[in-house]
Protein backbone atom coordinates (compact mmCIF):
# COMPACT_ATOMS: atom_id res chain seq x y z
CA UNK A 1 0.00 0.00 0.00
CA UNK A 2 1.22 3.47 -0.89
CA UNK A 3 2.49 5.39 2.14
CA UNK A 4 3.49 8.99 2.79
CA UNK A 5 7.27 9.02 3.23
CA UNK A 6 8.11 12.70 3.74
CA UNK A 7 7.11 16.33 3.26
CA UNK A 8 9.11 19.36 2.14
CA UNK A 9 8.21 23.04 2.19
CA UNK A 10 9.70 25.84 0.07
CA UNK A 11 9.47 29.60 0.63
CA UNK A 12 8.76 30.85 -2.90
CA UNK A 13 8.50 34.60 -3.54
CA UNK A 14 7.88 36.55 -6.74
CA UNK A 15 9.00 40.21 -7.01
CA UNK A 16 5.62 41.66 -7.99
CA UNK A 17 6.40 44.81 -6.01
CA UNK A 18 8.69 45.80 -8.90
CA UNK A 19 5.77 46.62 -11.21
CA UNK A 20 3.19 47.25 -8.43
CA UNK A 21 1.04 44.30 -9.45
CA UNK A 22 -1.12 43.57 -6.43
CA UNK A 23 -0.75 47.05 -4.94
CA UNK A 24 -3.66 48.35 -2.90
CA UNK A 25 -4.40 50.81 -0.10
CA UNK A 26 -2.89 48.67 2.66
CA UNK A 27 -0.45 46.44 0.77
CA UNK A 28 1.51 49.01 -1.21
CA UNK A 29 4.45 46.79 -2.24
CA UNK A 30 3.46 43.10 -2.20
CA UNK A 31 5.78 40.32 -3.31
CA UNK A 32 3.31 37.56 -4.11
CA UNK A 33 4.53 34.42 -2.35
CA UNK A 34 3.70 30.80 -1.62
CA UNK A 35 4.64 28.37 1.09
CA UNK A 36 4.92 25.41 -1.24
CA UNK A 37 4.37 21.95 0.26
CA UNK A 38 5.34 18.72 -1.48
CA UNK A 39 4.13 15.34 -0.20
CA UNK A 40 6.26 12.36 -1.20
CA UNK A 41 4.98 8.79 -1.22
CA UNK A 42 6.37 5.30 -1.62
CA UNK A 43 5.15 5.51 -5.23
CA UNK A 44 7.68 7.76 -6.96
CA UNK A 45 5.06 8.73 -9.54
CA UNK A 46 2.58 9.98 -6.97
CA UNK A 47 3.14 13.28 -5.17
CA UNK A 48 0.86 15.90 -3.65
CA UNK A 49 1.32 19.67 -3.76
CA UNK A 50 -0.20 22.49 -1.77
CA UNK A 51 0.32 26.15 -0.93
CA UNK A 52 -0.67 28.92 1.39
CA UNK A 53 -0.50 32.38 -0.16
CA UNK A 54 1.28 35.39 1.41
CA UNK A 55 2.72 38.66 0.08
CA UNK A 56 6.40 38.45 1.07
CA UNK A 57 7.75 38.89 4.59
CA UNK A 58 6.27 36.31 6.90
CA UNK A 59 6.20 33.59 4.28
CA UNK A 60 9.06 31.96 6.16
CA UNK A 61 7.01 31.99 9.37
CA UNK A 62 4.18 30.07 7.71
CA UNK A 63 6.73 27.62 6.27
CA UNK A 64 8.18 26.96 9.72
CA UNK A 65 4.72 26.41 11.19
CA UNK A 66 3.87 23.90 8.46
CA UNK A 67 6.78 21.70 9.56
CA UNK A 68 5.13 21.12 12.95
CA UNK A 69 2.38 19.09 11.29
CA UNK A 70 4.52 16.75 9.18
CA UNK A 71 4.96 14.03 11.85
CA UNK A 72 1.18 13.54 12.06
CA UNK A 73 1.08 12.16 8.52
CA UNK A 74 4.41 10.49 7.70
CA UNK A 75 3.99 6.72 7.61
CA UNK A 76 0.24 6.74 6.98
CA UNK A 77 -1.13 5.18 3.81
CA UNK A 78 -3.03 7.31 1.31
CA UNK A 79 -6.07 5.11 1.94
CA UNK A 80 -5.85 5.97 5.65
CA UNK A 81 -5.55 9.66 4.83
CA UNK A 82 -8.59 9.54 2.55
CA UNK A 83 -10.68 7.55 5.03
CA UNK A 84 -9.81 9.72 8.04
CA UNK A 85 -9.32 13.14 6.41
CA UNK A 86 -12.07 14.73 8.48
CA UNK A 87 -10.68 13.45 11.78
CA UNK A 88 -7.13 14.36 10.80
CA UNK A 89 -8.18 17.88 9.88
CA UNK A 90 -9.89 18.42 13.21
CA UNK A 91 -6.88 16.92 15.00
CA UNK A 92 -4.74 19.65 13.44
CA UNK A 93 -7.03 22.66 13.98
CA UNK A 94 -7.87 21.53 17.50
CA UNK A 95 -4.27 20.61 18.46
CA UNK A 96 -4.07 21.02 22.22
CA UNK A 97 -0.90 23.15 22.06
CA UNK A 98 -0.67 24.71 18.59
CA UNK A 99 -4.25 26.00 18.77
CA UNK A 100 -3.09 28.48 21.44
CA UNK A 101 -1.47 30.44 18.62
CA UNK A 102 -4.84 30.70 16.82
CA UNK A 103 -7.15 29.16 17.56
CA UNK A 104 -8.37 28.36 14.02
CA UNK A 105 -6.99 31.51 12.48
CA UNK A 106 -3.73 33.18 11.53
CA UNK A 107 -0.46 31.47 10.74
CA UNK A 108 -1.41 28.08 12.18
CA UNK A 109 -4.60 27.93 10.16
CA UNK A 110 -2.78 28.91 6.96
CA UNK A 111 -0.30 26.14 7.69
CA UNK A 112 -3.16 23.67 8.07
CA UNK A 113 -4.58 24.88 4.75
CA UNK A 114 -1.26 24.31 2.96
CA UNK A 115 -0.90 20.79 4.39
CA UNK A 116 -4.45 19.74 3.60
CA UNK A 117 -4.41 21.36 0.17
CA UNK A 118 -1.49 19.03 -0.60
CA UNK A 119 -3.32 16.03 0.85
CA UNK A 120 -6.48 16.72 -1.15
CA UNK A 121 -4.30 17.02 -4.26
CA UNK A 122 -2.85 13.60 -3.43
CA UNK A 123 -6.26 12.02 -2.79
CA UNK A 124 -7.69 13.32 -6.07
CA UNK A 125 -4.67 12.01 -8.00
CA UNK A 126 -4.94 8.63 -6.29
CA UNK A 127 -8.55 8.49 -7.55
CA UNK A 128 -7.51 9.63 -11.07
CA UNK A 129 -9.69 12.74 -11.04
CA UNK A 130 -9.44 16.52 -10.93
CA UNK A 131 -10.23 17.57 -7.36
CA UNK A 132 -13.53 19.29 -8.18
CA UNK A 133 -14.79 16.17 -9.93
CA UNK A 134 -13.67 13.87 -7.10
CA UNK A 135 -15.57 16.05 -4.60
CA UNK A 136 -18.80 16.40 -6.59
CA UNK A 137 -18.89 12.68 -7.40
CA UNK A 138 -18.54 11.74 -3.73
CA UNK A 139 -21.65 10.64 -1.86
CA UNK A 140 -23.27 13.00 0.69
CA UNK A 141 -22.61 10.49 3.48
CA UNK A 142 -18.90 10.48 2.60
CA UNK A 143 -18.71 14.28 2.40
CA UNK A 144 -20.31 14.64 5.83
CA UNK A 145 -17.44 12.62 7.30
CA UNK A 146 -15.03 15.34 6.14
CA UNK A 147 -16.79 18.18 7.94
CA UNK A 148 -16.88 19.55 11.47
CA UNK A 149 -19.81 21.54 12.81
CA UNK A 150 -18.16 22.57 16.06
CA UNK A 151 -19.05 26.20 16.89
CA UNK A 152 -21.46 26.57 13.93
CA UNK A 153 -24.25 24.07 14.61
CA UNK A 154 -26.43 26.84 16.04
CA UNK A 155 -26.76 28.24 12.49
CA UNK A 156 -26.18 25.13 10.36
CA UNK A 157 -26.99 21.70 11.75
CA UNK A 158 -25.61 18.44 10.42
CA UNK A 159 -29.08 17.50 9.24
CA UNK A 160 -29.49 20.77 7.35
CA UNK A 161 -26.11 20.35 5.65
CA UNK A 162 -26.85 16.75 4.73
CA UNK A 163 -30.24 17.65 3.29
CA UNK A 164 -28.70 20.40 1.13
CA UNK A 165 -26.22 17.91 -0.28
CA UNK A 166 -28.90 15.25 -0.73
CA UNK A 167 -31.37 17.60 -2.44
CA UNK A 168 -28.78 18.71 -4.99
CA UNK A 169 -27.80 15.20 -6.01
CA UNK A 170 -30.65 14.98 -8.52
CA UNK A 171 -29.34 18.02 -10.43
CA UNK A 172 -25.69 17.02 -10.36
CA UNK A 173 -25.24 15.38 -13.75
CA UNK A 174 -26.96 18.21 -15.64
CA UNK A 175 -24.87 20.78 -13.81
CA UNK A 176 -21.65 18.94 -14.63
CA UNK A 177 -22.58 18.94 -18.31
CA UNK A 178 -23.39 22.63 -18.20
CA UNK A 179 -20.21 23.63 -16.40
CA UNK A 180 -18.09 21.58 -18.80
CA UNK A 181 -19.58 23.37 -21.80
CA UNK A 182 -19.98 26.89 -20.41
CA UNK A 183 -17.42 27.27 -17.64
CA UNK A 184 -17.90 29.64 -14.71
CA UNK A 185 -17.91 33.46 -15.06
CA UNK A 186 -15.13 35.59 -13.58
CA UNK A 187 -14.21 39.19 -12.87
CA UNK A 188 -10.79 40.73 -13.33
CA UNK A 189 -8.76 42.78 -10.88
CA UNK A 190 -5.92 43.23 -13.35
CA UNK A 191 -6.94 46.71 -14.53
CA UNK A 192 -7.54 48.31 -11.16
CA UNK A 193 -4.34 48.25 -9.07
CA UNK A 194 -3.67 51.50 -7.24
CA UNK A 195 -0.13 51.84 -8.55
CA UNK A 196 -1.19 51.88 -12.22
CA UNK A 197 -1.30 55.02 -14.39
CA UNK A 198 -4.48 56.22 -16.11
CA UNK A 199 -3.06 55.18 -19.45
CA UNK A 200 -2.32 51.67 -18.24
CA UNK A 201 -5.78 51.33 -16.69
CA UNK A 202 -7.52 52.31 -19.94
CA UNK A 203 -5.30 49.99 -21.98
CA UNK A 204 -5.99 47.07 -19.64
CA UNK A 205 -9.73 47.69 -19.50
CA UNK A 206 -9.93 47.63 -23.27
CA UNK A 207 -7.74 44.53 -23.43
CA UNK A 208 -9.89 42.56 -20.99
CA UNK A 209 -13.15 43.65 -22.60
CA UNK A 210 -11.80 42.32 -25.90
CA UNK A 211 -11.16 38.98 -24.14
CA UNK A 212 -14.74 38.71 -22.87
CA UNK A 213 -14.66 40.22 -19.37
CA UNK A 214 -17.60 42.34 -18.24
CA UNK A 215 -16.80 42.64 -14.51
CA UNK A 216 -13.96 44.88 -13.25
CA UNK A 217 -12.70 45.36 -9.70
CA UNK A 218 -10.99 48.62 -8.77
CA UNK A 219 -8.71 49.23 -5.79
CA UNK A 220 -9.58 52.30 -3.70
CA UNK A 221 -8.88 53.71 -0.27
CA UNK A 222 -6.00 56.17 -0.22
CA UNK A 223 -7.64 59.36 -1.49
CA UNK A 224 -11.36 59.88 -2.07
CA UNK A 225 -10.96 62.44 -4.86
CA UNK A 226 -8.45 60.23 -6.70
CA UNK A 227 -10.73 57.20 -6.25
CA UNK A 228 -13.69 59.03 -7.78
CA UNK A 229 -11.58 60.14 -10.75
CA UNK A 230 -10.32 56.58 -11.30
CA UNK A 231 -13.87 55.21 -11.14
CA UNK A 232 -15.06 57.85 -13.61
CA UNK A 233 -12.21 56.89 -15.93
CA UNK A 234 -13.05 53.19 -15.73
CA UNK A 235 -16.82 53.68 -16.06
CA UNK A 236 -16.30 55.87 -19.14
CA UNK A 237 -13.95 53.23 -20.58
CA UNK A 238 -16.02 50.09 -19.99
CA UNK A 239 -19.47 51.68 -20.45
CA UNK A 240 -22.72 51.14 -18.61
CA UNK A 241 -23.13 47.51 -19.65
CA UNK A 242 -20.15 46.35 -17.59
CA UNK A 243 -20.11 45.86 -13.83
CA UNK A 244 -17.69 47.67 -11.49
CA UNK A 245 -16.86 46.72 -7.92
CA UNK A 246 -14.37 48.34 -5.53
CA UNK A 247 -12.00 46.96 -2.92
CA UNK A 248 -10.74 49.15 -0.06
CA UNK A 249 -8.59 46.39 1.46
CA UNK A 250 -9.50 47.20 5.09
CA UNK A 251 -8.35 50.83 4.83
CA UNK A 252 -11.12 52.80 6.59
CA UNK A 253 -12.78 53.00 9.96
CA UNK A 254 -16.57 52.70 10.08
CA UNK A 255 -17.45 56.38 9.61
CA UNK A 256 -14.94 56.77 6.77
CA UNK A 257 -16.41 53.70 5.10
CA UNK A 258 -19.89 55.20 5.12
CA UNK A 259 -18.61 58.51 3.68
CA UNK A 260 -16.63 56.86 0.87
CA UNK A 261 -19.26 54.32 -0.10
CA UNK A 262 -21.96 56.98 -0.32
CA UNK A 263 -19.64 58.97 -2.61
CA UNK A 264 -19.32 55.95 -4.91
CA UNK A 265 -23.05 55.30 -5.30
CA UNK A 266 -23.32 57.11 -8.62
CA UNK A 267 -21.12 54.42 -10.20
CA UNK A 268 -23.72 51.68 -9.57
CA UNK A 269 -21.23 49.33 -7.91
CA UNK A 270 -21.80 45.58 -7.80
CA UNK A 271 -20.27 45.52 -4.32
CA UNK A 272 -17.79 47.23 -1.99
CA UNK A 273 -15.15 44.87 -0.63
CA UNK A 274 -13.44 45.09 2.77
CA UNK A 275 -14.25 48.72 3.62
CA UNK A 276 -13.04 48.21 7.21
CA UNK A 277 -11.43 45.59 9.45
CA UNK A 278 -12.24 42.07 8.23
CA UNK A 279 -12.88 41.05 11.86
CA UNK A 280 -15.40 43.81 12.62
CA UNK A 281 -18.76 42.13 12.18
CA UNK A 282 -20.63 44.89 14.03
CA UNK A 283 -18.78 47.54 12.02
CA UNK A 284 -19.92 45.95 8.77
CA UNK A 285 -23.47 45.82 10.12
CA UNK A 286 -23.35 49.57 10.94
CA UNK A 287 -21.98 50.39 7.49
CA UNK A 288 -24.64 48.29 5.80
CA UNK A 289 -27.37 50.12 7.72
CA UNK A 290 -26.08 53.50 6.50
CA UNK A 291 -25.34 52.72 2.84
CA UNK A 292 -28.67 51.17 1.94
CA UNK A 293 -28.75 48.69 -0.93
CA UNK A 294 -24.99 48.76 -1.63
CA UNK A 295 -23.71 45.22 -1.13
CA UNK A 296 -20.74 44.64 1.19
CA UNK A 297 -18.25 41.89 0.42
CA UNK A 298 -15.68 40.29 2.69
CA UNK A 299 -14.13 36.96 3.59
CA UNK A 300 -10.70 36.68 1.99
CA UNK A 301 -9.05 37.44 5.34
CA UNK A 302 -11.53 35.49 7.50
CA UNK A 303 -9.53 32.81 9.23
CA UNK A 304 -12.28 30.27 9.71
CA UNK A 305 -15.89 29.21 9.58
CA UNK A 306 -16.73 30.95 12.87
CA UNK A 307 -16.12 34.40 11.38
CA UNK A 308 -18.24 33.52 8.34
CA UNK A 309 -20.98 32.29 10.67
CA UNK A 310 -21.15 35.70 12.37
CA UNK A 311 -21.05 37.72 9.16
CA UNK A 312 -23.74 35.59 7.53
CA UNK A 313 -26.06 35.37 10.51
CA UNK A 314 -25.90 39.14 11.17
CA UNK A 315 -26.59 40.12 7.56
CA UNK A 316 -23.35 42.13 7.50
CA UNK A 317 -21.97 40.09 4.57
CA UNK A 318 -23.85 40.38 1.28
CA UNK A 319 -21.13 38.76 -0.84
CA UNK A 320 -19.15 35.84 0.60
CA UNK A 321 -15.49 35.79 -0.48
CA UNK A 322 -13.99 32.49 0.55
CA UNK A 323 -10.24 32.04 0.22
CA UNK A 324 -8.61 28.69 -0.54
CA UNK A 325 -5.73 29.21 1.92
CA UNK A 326 -7.13 31.33 4.75
CA UNK A 327 -9.79 28.72 5.37
CA UNK A 328 -8.55 25.30 6.36
CA UNK A 329 -8.77 23.73 2.89
CA UNK A 330 -11.71 21.75 1.47
CA UNK A 331 -12.84 20.48 4.88
CA UNK A 332 -13.75 23.95 6.08
CA UNK A 333 -14.56 25.55 2.73
CA UNK A 334 -17.45 23.13 2.26
CA UNK A 335 -19.05 24.15 5.58
CA UNK A 336 -18.81 27.84 4.62
CA UNK A 337 -20.33 27.15 1.19
CA UNK A 338 -23.19 25.33 2.92
CA UNK A 339 -23.74 28.20 5.37
CA UNK A 340 -23.71 30.79 2.59
CA UNK A 341 -26.28 28.74 0.68
CA UNK A 342 -28.55 28.56 3.71
CA UNK A 343 -28.43 32.34 4.13
CA UNK A 344 -28.85 32.92 0.38
CA UNK A 345 -25.59 34.87 0.14
CA UNK A 346 -23.72 34.50 -3.19
CA UNK A 347 -20.15 33.22 -3.07
CA UNK A 348 -17.52 35.19 -5.03
CA UNK A 349 -14.24 33.37 -4.24
CA UNK A 350 -11.10 35.45 -3.70
CA UNK A 351 -8.27 34.68 -6.12
CA UNK A 352 -5.30 36.39 -7.76
CA UNK A 353 -2.05 36.00 -5.86
CA UNK A 354 0.06 32.89 -6.44
CA UNK A 355 -1.97 29.85 -7.40
CA UNK A 356 -5.25 31.10 -5.98
CA UNK A 357 -6.90 31.17 -9.41
CA UNK A 358 -5.75 27.58 -9.91
CA UNK A 359 -7.39 26.68 -6.61
CA UNK A 360 -10.67 28.61 -6.77
CA UNK A 361 -11.65 27.25 -10.16
CA UNK A 362 -12.22 23.95 -8.32
CA UNK A 363 -14.15 25.67 -5.52
CA UNK A 364 -16.62 27.45 -7.81
CA UNK A 365 -17.30 24.18 -9.68
CA UNK A 366 -17.94 22.42 -6.36
CA UNK A 367 -20.28 25.18 -5.16
CA UNK A 368 -22.26 25.16 -8.40
CA UNK A 369 -22.59 21.41 -8.87
CA UNK A 370 -22.85 20.19 -5.29
CA UNK A 371 -24.56 22.99 -3.37
CA UNK A 372 -25.89 26.11 -5.03
CA UNK A 373 -26.69 25.41 -8.68
CA UNK A 374 -26.47 29.08 -9.67
CA UNK A 375 -23.83 31.03 -11.52
CA UNK A 376 -25.74 33.74 -13.34
CA UNK A 377 -25.46 36.17 -10.44
CA UNK A 378 -21.93 35.21 -9.34
CA UNK A 379 -18.38 35.72 -10.56
CA UNK A 380 -15.02 34.48 -9.38
CA UNK A 381 -11.93 36.66 -9.17
CA UNK A 382 -9.28 36.29 -11.86
CA UNK A 383 -5.85 37.90 -11.92
CA UNK A 384 -3.76 37.49 -15.05
CA UNK A 385 -0.32 36.99 -13.53
CA UNK A 386 2.11 34.24 -12.45
CA UNK A 387 0.18 31.43 -14.16
CA UNK A 388 3.27 30.66 -16.22
CA UNK A 389 4.87 29.13 -13.11
CA UNK A 390 2.33 26.29 -12.88
CA UNK A 391 2.33 23.01 -14.76
CA UNK A 392 -1.47 23.03 -15.09
CA UNK A 393 -2.56 26.70 -15.15
CA UNK A 394 -6.22 27.64 -15.19
CA UNK A 395 -7.83 27.94 -18.60
CA UNK A 396 -10.10 30.86 -19.48
CA UNK A 397 -12.60 31.17 -22.32
CA UNK A 398 -14.41 34.46 -22.96
CA UNK A 399 -13.98 35.50 -19.32
CA UNK A 400 -15.02 32.10 -17.93
CA UNK A 401 -13.03 29.59 -15.91
CA UNK A 402 -13.15 26.26 -17.71
CA UNK A 403 -13.26 23.14 -15.49
CA UNK A 404 -9.80 21.65 -14.90
CA UNK A 405 -9.25 18.29 -16.57
CA UNK A 406 -5.81 17.45 -15.14
CA UNK A 407 -5.61 15.24 -12.07
CA UNK A 408 -5.46 16.83 -8.62
CA UNK A 409 -5.77 20.40 -7.35
CA UNK A 410 -3.87 22.17 -10.18
CA UNK A 411 -1.20 23.66 -7.93
CA UNK A 412 2.02 21.87 -8.94
CA UNK A 413 4.66 24.46 -9.82
CA UNK A 414 7.38 24.14 -12.43
CA UNK A 415 10.63 22.98 -10.85
CA UNK A 416 12.67 25.78 -12.41
CA UNK A 417 10.26 28.38 -10.97
CA UNK A 418 10.64 26.96 -7.47
CA UNK A 419 14.41 26.89 -7.87
CA UNK A 420 14.69 30.42 -9.24
CA UNK A 421 12.34 32.16 -6.82
CA UNK A 422 12.97 30.26 -3.57
CA UNK A 423 13.86 32.70 -0.81
CA UNK A 424 16.55 33.65 0.07
CA UNK A 425 18.84 31.29 -1.87
CA UNK A 426 17.07 31.07 -5.24
CA UNK A 427 18.85 32.51 -8.25
CA UNK A 428 16.62 35.59 -8.47
CA UNK A 429 16.99 36.58 -4.81
CA UNK A 430 20.74 35.90 -4.72
CA UNK A 431 21.20 38.35 -7.59
CA UNK A 432 18.77 41.09 -6.55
Amino acid sequence: MTKITKFTVDDVRFPTSKDLTGSDAIHTDPDYSATYVTVYTSDNNLKGFGIAFTIGKGNDIVAECIKHFFPLFVGKTIDEIERDIGKLWFQCVDHSQLRWLGPEKGVVHMAVAAIFNSLWDLIAKKNNKPLWKFIVESKPDTIMEWLTFKYIEDVLTKDEAYNILLENQKYKNNRIEKILSEGYPSYTTAAGWLGYSDEKIVQLCNHYMSQGWRHFKVKVGLDLEADVKRLELIRNTVGEDCHIMVDANQQWNVEQSIKHINAYKKFDLLFVEEPTSPDDVMGFAKIKKEVGDVRLATGEACGGRIMFKQFLESGAMNVCQIDSCRLGSINEILTVLLMAHKFNVPVFPHAGGVGLCEYVQHLCMIDYVLINGKKDNKVVEYQDSLHEHFKFPCKMNNGNYMPPQDLGYSIEMKENSVTEFSYPNGEYWRNN
